[in-house]
């Protein structure tokens, strides 16, 4: 009887292994809302929150979010969205709008145990940017994953974005090992120098572009999903939704594993 308890333990051991080392599957989604303006010209915040759950993402990265401005009726648009998804949200004020806010937002499905806010470099008195870093934790891990999200200067001249781009990968050279995702609109094209600065520590998930803008006949990529270390992730499926009235951008999907770490 006590061989037959110990063979029990040891295979519930053994089966509790297993499931430790299988990938983790992250929906993640990226989507810069317009401050829930649609090109129909509705201010519509629960259409926005209809195209995040048409996706079930696990992580979202938002852009150009209104908290208790004038402009979208005084409604704090993070804590909405957050009622209308069920999602706790984290909220990154970089700019003073009309007595309320304006910036990034993160909703996700983890319990977000810590969040801070950066401003990005400005040049030459440009709308001022910034990014969230988000500490989550997930199933099967001792290290919390690290998401930033942010939305990046869009003016022709890039050498706020390179700066931008140096500065977030100054923050992931900190921290090798660890997992890590960068989401948001970063006015930037696969080919342009402010995606190889990033690419000096991050891989992008879609290996062939993606158009996400103009909305109606999407023909640029510049919203983004990345990953760090590029051994520790596999992308499944990377995808721009159909959805092209609720925002002036068009929302890009990663499907990702996170593979388990590989012991020397």
């Amino acid at each position: 009887m006590q061989r037959l308890h110990l063979t029990v333990l040891v295979f519930i051991a053994s089966l509790a292994t297993l499931q430790a080392a299988e990938p983790l599957r992250l929906r993640v989604l990226s989507y810069n809302i317009h401050h829930a303006a649609g090109v129909d010209r509705q201010l519509d915040v629960e259409r926005i929150a209809r195209v995040i759950l048409s996706v079930k993402p696990d992580l979202v990265a938002l852009q150009e979010v209104d908290q208790n401005a004038p402009r979208t009726n005084s409604i704090d648009q993070p804590a909405e969205l957050s009622r209308l998804t069920k999602m706790p949200i984290v909220f990154g004020a970089n700019i003073p709008l009309q007595g309320g806010h304006y910036g990034n937002a993160v909703l996700s499905r983890f319990p977000i145990t810590r969040y801070e806010n950066h401003l990005l470099p400005n040049i030459d008195a440009g709308e001022q940017r910034g990014f969230i870093e988000a500490d989550l934790s997930i199933p099967g891990s001792k290290t919390p994953l690290l998401l930033l999200a942010t939305h990046f200067d869009f003016r022709p001249d890039e050498r706020e974005r390179i700066a931008s781009a140096k500065m977030i990968n100054e923050l992931a050279a900190k921290h090798p090992d660890r997992p890590a995702l960068l989401a948001g609109d970063l006015n930037a094209t696969p080919e342009s120098q402010t995606l190889q600065t990033l690419g000096r520590h991050w891989t992008v998930a879609n290996e062939e572009p993606l158009a996400t803008v103009p909305v109606n006949d999407p023909n640029l990529q510049i919203d983004f999903v990345l990953f760090r270390p590029q051994d520790r992730w596999k992308a499944v499926e990377v995808r721009v939704l159909d959805e092209s009235v609720a925002s002036d951008h068009r929302a890009i999907l990663a499907v990702l594993e996170l593979l388990p770490f590989a012991a020397p």
